[in-house]
């Protein structure tokens, strides 16, 4: 009796191991309501996953899934991914405009990303995959190197709206200190130049977390008399922790997750 169980026991495994393992969406119906059932489609579920990014549900993924590699490539290189981008710059141009007691005093500031916030790293993630093969870092930072990342015009446009406005512009990157001299010379290539300062990884940050070396960064500046009045990033890393801005705002990019 134990052995018919155990072998039973077995096939069940294995069967249900194969069940999850052919597992698609596109074979899949979802109950919705009442209703009955309806057709889940490609395009439903990647949208549903991009989402789930954006919102911070879906954490900490490595690559983008097989399935949806397609469809955010798509995406980042779509008219409804500038549309998204330029309606997060229009709400914090509306939040500069209305809810920023500017000092005028040189103490003013606020916080931008650089890579997928000024610059786009879209151009090598296009040849690399669109998210679906695993990060290769040597080969990013020898791209990097190249200083031939576009910029992207809406934040372009807030960058130089509160340069105008003697807003203290504060750049804070996940890169490496090597990449100074080619990430300064690319953003002034692509029109970005006036900033306060320029922050990047040194041997000190090796050991932090992208949130922490970037909280920390804050605190610096916080502790130099700065009013930190807004920070405009594509990852939550770079907008979560303490202390943070007055508001933040994230951009859309579910590319990539940096913790």
């Amino acid at each position: 009796m134990a052995i018919n169980l155990g072998i039973f026991s077995a096939i069940f495994c294995l069967l249900l191991g194969s069940a999850f393992g052919d597992w698609n969406i596109l074979k899949q119906n979802w109950r919705l309501g009442s209703k009955g059932l309806v057709d889940i489609t490609l395009k439903n579920y990647c949208e549903s996953w991009r989402l789930n990014v954006e919102i911070h549900n879906i954490r900490d993924f490595a690559v983008v899934p097989d399935e949806c590699v397609a469809y955010i490539g798509k995406y980042m290189t779509s008219t409804q991914y500038k549309v998204d981008s330029e309606r997060t710059v229009q709400e914090a141009l509306v939040y500069l405009s209305t809810s920023c007691n500017l000092k005028k005093d040189g103490k003013d500031a606020w916080i931008f990303d650089v890579d997928d916030t000024l610059l786009s790293t879209v151009p090598y993630y296009k040849k690399n995959g669109f998210g679906g093969n695993k990060l290769n870092s040597t080969s990013l930072e020898e791209w990097m190197y190249l200083s031939k990342a576009p910029v992207l015009d809406h934040s372009l446009k807030l960058f130089n709206e509160l340069k105008g406005l003697g807003v203290q512009i504060i750049l804070v990157s996940s890169r490496d200190e090597c990449l100074r001299s080619a990430t300064v010379d690319n953003l002034v290539n692509e029109g970005i130049f006036g900033w306060t300062s320029l922050y990047l990884r040194g041997p000190d940050d090796a050991s932090k977390d992208v949130q922490s070396y970037k909280a920390d960064v804050r605190k610096q500046l916080i502790s130099k008399g700065y009013r930190l009045w807004g920070i405009l990033g594509d990852q939550w890393s770079s907008i979560e922790g303490s202390p943070s801005a007055k508001r933040t705002f994230k951009l859309p990019n579910p590319l990539y997750y940096t913790a």
